[in-house]
């Protein structure tokens, strides 16, 4: 057998098993990039309602001035808490992405040392966990933003 199909033969279960972590990191990727677009949505919609805080006349001055400035501070409330969860699911999906980046590496240690060994299986699950972890974040995050434009539409009806 000449050297150059004893490297094809030897590498090419190893690049195999390397994909499977890099489709990973693709799809995780795409998922960062919808995470920091709702993350700047939350960022610009604050901003908003703070400055409407801040416009908004004092409480105690009149009962309807009362009301949108509570609405105002419970919206920036719940702002707050996406905010917080959006951050924690971009946490665990940069975890998973890094994680996915260290198996590749120990995939091609492995294969060198001819050693496959439980830490190939202990960092993939590391991996997926981390993304399941940012999914619920995510989906979290998705019912909040809904609960907060309920009460923008109870708002408006009782207008």
């Amino acid at each position: 057998m000449d050297m150059e199909n004893l490297a094809t033969d030897s590498f090419l279960p190893v690049i195999q098993m390397a994909i499977t972590p890099v489709i990973l990191l693709s799809g995780v990727g795409a998922f960062l990039l919808t995470l920091t677009n709702r993350m700047g949505r939350v960022v610009d919609r604050t901003r908003a309602l703070a400055g409407q805080l801040r416009e908004c006349p004092p409480a105690g001055s009149e009962p309807r001035t009362a009301t949108e400035r509570a609405h105002l501070e419970e919206q920036l409330g719940i702002l707050w808490r996406r905010a917080k969860l959006v951050r924690l699911a971009v946490t665990f999906a940069g975890l998973s992405m890094l994680l996915s980046c260290v198996l590749v590496m120990v995939i091609f240690i492995d294969a060198i040392r001819r050693d496959f060994g439980v830490e190939l299986v202990v960092i993939f699950v590391g991996s997926v966990l981390f993304l399941i972890t940012a999914l619920a974040a995510f989906l979290r995050d998705i019912w909040m933003s809904l609960w907060a434009l309920r009460l923008e539409v109870d708002k408006a009806q009782s207008m």
